[in-house]
């Protein structure tokens, strides 16, 4: 069976689960179903355009790089560089790349941070922050540190939000207004804190590593990019 239809299977199982467990009003498990099927859903998307060699390996190293930039700063919460990376990669190589390198970031790092229910979450999140980043990517305007830096303090802060649903999502049968705003009270600081390590990761290095990715791109045109030379 082509990785194609093991995709699509897989998809179809994860929708079909998410209805079942709405059926029986299991609506945290229904909607961790629907985040799988979502995601398996963008992966089958991205088979329709077979990757090079060595397109696969530089979104493998950009994931890894994601990934291993939380490390460093586990101690700090909500401080690290993973966001950095993954809007780079969505501004250089476009939102296909960037949702990629999100979600396997997200799913990496946790493998030494801890897999749990915010897995799928942070997937989702650090993917369409990559994604966004895509859109960015297009005009030359918004690839400026001003407005990197805007787009990264934005993000930062609807990530926090967003993932504040995995902490309400065990909870949903006995959920509460009191106790969504308690939540979101309550998590203030990290999402600060992540806006403005965003912030301040994009405004030192975006430039730098803008130039970079781009060169390597233009060169060896990767991901629809045309090659200067041929190898």
């Amino acid at each position: 069976m082509g990785v194609k239809r093991i995709l699509l299977s897989l998809s179809f199982l994860s929708f079909s689960l998410a209805g079942l467990f709405l059926w029986y009003a299991k609506y945290g498990l229904s909607i961790v179903m629907l985040f799988v099927g979502t995601l398996l859903s963008f992966v089958l998307h991205l088979e329709q355009r077979a990757l090079e060699a060595r397109e696969v390996v530089l979104l493998s190293s950009l994931a890894a790089i994601a990934a291993l930039g939380r490390l460093p700063f586990a101690a700090l919460p909500s401080i690290q560089a993973t966001s950095f990376v993954v809007i780079m990669t969505g501004v250089t190589f476009g939102s296909t790349a960037g949702f990629l390198v999100g979600a396997v970031a997200a799913c990496a790092s946790n493998i030494f941070l801890g897999q749990g229910l915010w897995t799928p979450f942070q997937m989702v999140a650090w993917g369409m922050m990559g994604v966004g980043a895509g859109w960015l990517g297009r005009h030359d305007r918004l690839t400026l540190r001003t407005p990197l830096s805007i787009y990264g303090a934005v993000t930062g802060l609807l990530f926090g939000w967003w993932m504040n649903l995995s902490v309400l999502l065990p909870f949903l049968d006995t959920l509460s207004w009191e106790v969504i705003a308690f939540t979101y009270v309550q998590s203030i600081w990290f999402d600060a804190a992540h806006a403005v390590s965003n912030v301040i990761f994009l405004t030192m290095l975006s430039p730098a590593w803008l130039r970079l990715l781009k060169r390597y791109r233009d060169v060896y045109g990767l991901l629809n990019a045309k090659p200067k030379h041929d190898l």
